[in-house]
């Protein structure tokens, strides 16, 4: 005689299954159910491999435990099947993402990119390259942890760099990656690490840094100590065996915003308290989806945004735009671009709940308009409104 609460258990699996496949293909955009969408949404969306396994072996091994029983065992194995079509589905675009970011290169420099000499082809064997959205270590990848980019001791001022442990390089391009959180959470350890890894089997030296977090930091005490940490790379870096000549930069969301705002205002003497003469400026820059509208102005983010705005005056700023708009537009990397700006390569999705994907698009129109080397890609899936 089985237990009755275990068919329940199927059902909530495979309904939750559901509602976040759902959601990341329609997302909610309305405040403050737009935060809640993302957040069911945004994993799966960004491993759709991993969804299809996990629901798929989830939807067999309950729906096995368990004899048929009427209408509650039905509707949880027709929910599996639904919800592992729909990661299936999500995996095929993910895919066909590659494409859309060629077709957006290509674009930008005017044809198809010729790197001769340089194996194009994935670095690590293509279907086991899914599992690099996890976090885990592996052998031929050296991370120096914990390097003090200030001098102070303090974590938040502390980064690790990523090199390949064979045939170190001698003189590799260098890449510093920003990490996301609202500007409130998150850490070194985090994120970027699939496309850090790649790069690094590539030859490339990659540097993932910490930085003050709000409240208890006070913008701008965060781009300070992104350009405190560019600083110390610009000066260093050759040691680990990175060229200084060549440093680019990325990060995602709140660090999509910093490694976009640092692009666009190199050398700017009032964030560089101490190092006014320090060369900050960049070769390249790749925000993911990133906030480079923070003042909430509606002709960037529709009717999205004000839960942003809200979240930086409180915590971040600790002013509200009303009483300091200088401040925010000074924060705003479309606010700041000009032709000193070096090439950007912009990438948002278009189901992104938290930073629409118009900010992004008047970004780059902004961007163009005096560098011409700007270009945006976003992420279209079936059904979402342009």
């Amino acid at each position: 005689m089985f237990d009755g609460g275990v068919i329940w258990a199927f059902l909530a699996f495979t309904a939750v299954a559901t509602l976040t496949a759902v959601m990341a293909f329609a997302p909610v955009r309305r405040e403050p159910f737009s935060v809640f969408s993302f957040a069911l949404g945004w994993i799966v969306a960004e491993v759709p491999v991993h969804a299809v396994v996990v629901v798929l072996a989830g939807t067999v091994v309950l729906g096995a435990g368990t004899p048929a029983h009427g209408w509650v065992w039905w509707l949880a194995g027709a929910l599996g099947i639904v919800a592992t079509v729909l990661f299936v589905v999500l995996s095929v675009v993910a895919h066909r993402s590659a494409g859309l970011v060629d077709e957006a290169l290509d674009s930008a420099t005017g044809g198809p990119i010729v790197a001769e000499g340089v194996d194009l082809a994935p670095a690590w064997l293509t279907w086991w390259r899914v599992v690099l959205a996890v976090p885990i270590r592996f052998s031929k990848i050296r991370r120096i942890r914990n390097i003090d980019y200030v001098g102070d001791g303090r974590y938040r001022h502390r980064c690790d760099i990523i090199v390949r442990r064979d045939d170190p390089p001698t003189a590799g391009p260098v890449l510093v990656y920003i990490h996301g959180g609202a500007w409130v959470i998150g850490d070194k350890r985090e994120q970027g690490v699939p496309m850090m890894h790649e790069l690094a089997a590539r030859g490339w030296v990659c540097v993932a840094i910490n930085y003050q977090l709000s409240p208890k930091a006070t913008w701008p005490d965060h781009v300070v100590d992104c350009k405190r940490a560019l600083a110390w790379v610009r000066a260093h870096i050759a040691d680990y065996g990175g060229d200084p000549s060549f440093v680019a930069l990325s990060g995602g969301s709140a660090g999509g915003h910093l490694s976009a705002l640092v692009a666009v205002t190199p050398n700017d003497p009032v964030w560089q308290p101490g190092f006014e003469d320090v060369d900050t400026s960049v070769e390249a820059c790749v925000p993911f989806y990133g906030v480079h509208d923070v003042t909430g102005d509606p002709e960037a983010s529709g009717v999205h945004g004000q839960g942003m705005v809200r979240l930086l005056s409180r915590s971040v700023m600790k002013v509200t735009p009303d009483d300091d708009r200088a401040a925010f537009e000074q924060a705003s990397p479309d606010r700041r671009v000009s032709a000193s700006a070096p090439p950007l390569f912009v990438v948002q999705g278009a189901n992104d709940t938290l930073v629409p994907v118009q900010v992004a698009r008047r970004f780059v129109a902004r961007a163009r308009a005096v560098s011409k080397k700007a270009r945006l890609a976003w992420l279209r899936l079936p059904r979402t409104p342009r």
